[in-house]
């Protein structure tokens, strides 16, 4: 049955979310129409979510009338988030669903391969050898063989002259698609995979080149041409009134956690494919030229195409019903066709173009967002035909439950009919959360137990409701999942996913919890319960040497939904140590350690994240000196709570509260990962900032990039951005200045402060400085020159002035301990009595 449930999945566009269900216009309809009628297939793959060219597959998927798909290698999991406080495992879940809600906007599909998103990578031999190349390339393979693309376009070189110029990310999935173009059709390669598909060879695969890769519009107007397909997909569409490039725009703004807001253009815009393997095409404005896109590519395929292209010529788009009748011929045909993929495509199409011409609404709601295992749902059906076909409703069946209403209705023109059916999840129901995320993987890999998940760009949801319609005599099955839909005040009529979650769930008060002595500290944990009447125990699992108090609580929560708080006093060990603590509550003869993340943004579906719930604990030998901090969020980071875990009282001050006579009561003012980048009143209090630290504060900047900055400067003093970087967390680092101030008090400072640094070193260092400034630190990735930018420090009138590029917006989340010790001599200096700080 879990088969036949996944193959069902398998049948509905990948695009299709938990949001507001589609309601397409006549116009929409004539296009599908048309889309119909084409049977080629383009995959677009890069490594990153924000990497593809949405312009382009845009003009594939809407012009052309294509399927076309975007193979994202990994799901930006190492990316910043400009939107919330998510990193790592939870902004992947946000990344994979903006390309969804991308995908949703420019006609295209989205894959994926099992690749982490690890960080910045050097080269593509780096990349390669932390993920597992190959099983990645096993995973480019399978999404070849799957999507059957007679065209592949890759965003990035595979050419070694490349290696090294980009991200190494970039270049590896240019080399793995490259590779993967012939082992697709190579049945004694990959196999196992032969289960599932079928060997597929495509016809020819092109690079997305542009000015950009030969380093300026001069040097790519000289280039030789011969072997490049040129394309204007400019193109405007009378239909809804957009051109390709502000289709393209708003599919672009989607990736609203990397800052990708894009403005619509109109007009020309040519983009240029250079040929990389097959055949070139005659007609050089023309991807699939020679290749067969009518339905006599397939057996029985040309009297399909006549049926369809009578329903095109004569659609009427004030009455679409008038095609339905024609449209269930073709439908007929194409049941009968011996080619599984363009059978399984078309019928999914067409099968969407009849209820939608025949106005056809069929929807399933629950009663709750959520429930547990073995609980009952209520649910609410509602179906509605508004046009003048002959429309019946048989069963609905509620999958797999196995609920059913064998009250058959005709729907009449334009009546709805309501129904109310309850039943009872299945006790071996998966959890609702990502599959990917749903084993421990490695540094470069997500582990999938499933295989025949991998690809997939979320978890099927298994809770569906099968609607049997019969359409002037024909009967269709329509499966549409169980959302829930509520009304809001302000937004009005919204849709989540309904979860299927488990009976607990715990949180944790902190990630991190640092121990600067050996006094105890509190950690609060919340329990959920996900349903009512909880009785149970809850204790916590600590480290060797540590200690816990009280040993564990009872738990007694008696209404769904509600919580209970416990605190626990956790005493660190004597010597500098750190390790993990996790909740562990037992309940019916089950045992519960996962926390339920819950992900809430406008532009996405709701997500439900269930992730282990733990701590880490650090015994730290630490001093500071100081002890008020103001901090200026910029793009978002958690570096004010690690601040408050080592005893610092850190104030966030917003725009209007940085004010002279309101900072002069701080150690220090800390300006978050980007704040130049990201606000737009930085311009206006930068020169109170200065004033500052001129008077005698100290001023800590952390990373800006050069791009889209907000102020003329970044720094009292000369200071020049750029792009080095280090990517490498465990490169060597040298001490430029071992005895300045800030390597020495109240902390000394070692090469032992940077081990266990996690994803990198940093990022976007300065490049030239003014004599002001002392580096303190060097450091380099294998292969390149040392960069001595990472950390400045200057005296600027009574003050000191700090620049950094170092990560700690990521190390201090993650408990490093050197870079707790490192980031508090930057905060202390200045205020340490000794001959070294008059020095200095």
């Amino acid at each position: 049955m879990n088969r036949i449930l996944l193959t069902l999945f398998l049948c509905i566009p990948f695009f299709l979310s938990a949001q507001q269900p589609p309601k397409p216009s006549s116009s929409e309809i004539y296009e599908d129409i048309k889309k119909l009628n084409f049977l080629g297939t383009a995959l677009y793959i890069a490594a990153h979510p924000d990497d593809e060219n949405t312009t382009l597959i845009s003009y594939l998927a809407n012009d052309v009338k294509a399927r076309t798909g975007y193979l994202s290698l990994t799901r930006g999991d190492g990316g910043q988030n400009l939107i919330g406080p998510e990193i790592r495992e939870l902004l992947g879940v946000i990344r994979t669903q903006e390309l969804l809600q991308a995908r949703k906007t420019d006609g295209g599909e989205q894959l994926f391969t099992r690749a982490n998103d690890f960080g910045y990578s050097r080269h593509p031999d780096e990349t390669l050898e932390i993920w597992n190349k190959e099983e990645v390339l096993g995973d480019v393979v399978l999404a070849i063989r799957k999507f059957r693309p007679d065209v592949i376009i890759n965003r990035f070189s595979h050419k070694p002259e490349s290696f090294g110029n980009t991200h190494g990310h970039h270049t590896s999935s240019a080399v793995l698609s490259e590779l993967a173009f012939d082992l697709a059709g190579d049945p004694n390669k990959y196999s196992e995979q032969l289960v599932q598909v079928d060997v597929w060879q495509p016809r020819r695969e092109f690079f997305n080149t542009s000015t950009w890769f030969y380093g300026g519009q001069e040097a790519f107007d000289k280039a030789d041409k011969s072997n490049m397909v040129v394309l204007d997909v400019g193109t405007f569409y009378p239909s809804n009134g957009l051109s390709n490039t502000e289709i393209s725009s708003l599919s672009r703004s989607m990736h609203k956690s990397q800052g990708f807001g894009s403005t619509g253009s109109r007009g020309v815009r040519n983009e240029y494919l250079e040929l990389v393997k097959g055949d070139m095409p005659l007609d050089v404005d023309n991807v699939f030229d020679g290749i067969d896109t009518s339905w006599n590519r397939v057996e029985g395929g040309e009297a399909i195409g006549n049926i369809l292209k009578e329903v095109e010529d004569n659609f009427e788009f004030r009455n679409p019903s008038e095609s339905i009748s024609k449209l269930i011929e073709a439908y007929r045909l194409i049941l009968d066709l011996e080619d599984d993929y363009w059978r399984t495509q078309k019928s999914k199409e067409i099968k969407k173009i009849i209820q939608a011409c025949a106005g056809l609404f069929l929807e399933i709601t629950s009663s709750e967002p959520y429930a547990t295992r073995g609980s009952e749902v209520d649910f609410k059906i509602e179906a509605i035909n508004r046009s003048e076909a002959k429309i019946t409703l048989g069963t609905v069946n509620i999958l797999p439950l196995y609920v059913t209403n064998y009250d058959g209705a005709e729907l009449m023109e334009n009546k709805r009919v309501n129904m109310e059916l309850d039943g009872v999840l299945l006790n071996d129901m998966e959890y609702t959360s990502p599959y990917w995320l749903q084993e421990p993987g490695t540094l470069g890999m997500y582990k999938v137990v499933n295989e025949e998940l991998i690809g997939l760009p979320e978890t099927p949801r298994t809770l569906k409701a099968n609607f049997s319609v019969k359409i002037e005599g024909f009967t269709f099955d329509f499966l549409k999942e169980v959302v829930y839909k509520y009304n809001d005040p302000v937004k009005g009529e919204v849709y989540r996913p309904f979860e299927v979650i488990p009976e607990l769930s715990a949180s944790l008060s902190e990630k991190v919890m640092i121990f600067p002595n050996e006094h105890e500290k509190e950690i609060n944990v919340i329990v959920r319960a996900n349903e009512p009447g909880v009785k149970g125990k809850i204790e916590l699992n600590i480290p060797e040497g540590w200690n816990v108090s009280p040993q564990y609580y009872a738990l007694d929560i008696a209404t769904k939904g509600a919580e209970q708080s416990v605190t626990f006093h956790i005493t660190p060990s004597k010597e500098q140590s750190n390790g993990f603590i996790s909740p562990l509550i037992s309940y019916k003869g089950k045992k519960f350690s996962n926390e339920l993340v819950e992900i809430d943004y406008d532009h996405i579906p709701f997500q439900s994240v269930l992730m282990p719930s733990k701590s880490k604990v650090v015994r730290l030998s630490i001093e500071k000196k100081g002890q008020l901090i103001g901090y200026i969020q910029g793009a978002g980071d958690d570096i004010p709570a690690s601040l408050r875990q080592v005893g610092y009282t850190v104030i966030e001050l917003n725009d209007n509260e940085i004010k002279a006579d309101k900072l002069k009561d701080f150690d220090a003012i800390v300006l978050g990962v980007r704040t130049y980048n990201t606000s737009d009143n930085a311009k206006f209090y930068q020169e109170i900032l200065h004033e500052y630290v001129n008077n005698g504060g100290t001023m800590l900047v952390q990373y800006n990039t050069s791009h889209r900055l907000k102020v003329d400067k970044v720094a009292p003093l000369p200071i020049t951005l750029s792009r080095g970087r280090v990517t490498n967390e465990n490169s060597e680092v040298q001490m430029l200045a071992p005895e300045h101030e800030v390597m020495q008090y109240p902390n000394v400072i070692s090469e032992k402060d940077f081990d266990g640094w996690v994803q990198e070193r940093g990022l976007y260092f300065p490049k030239e400085w003014s004599a002001d400034y002392t580096a303190i630190l060097g450091m380099n990735d294998l292969g390149k020159s040392q960069e001595k930018g990472s950390l400045l420090v200057a005296k600027y009138g009574e003050g000191h002035f700090i620049y950094t590029g170092l990560s700690f917006f990521r190390e201090l989340p993650a408990g490093v301990s050197g870079a707790f010790r490192l980031y508090t001599n930057l905060l202390s200096i200045g205020k340490n009595e000794t001959e070294l700080n008059k020095n200095n």
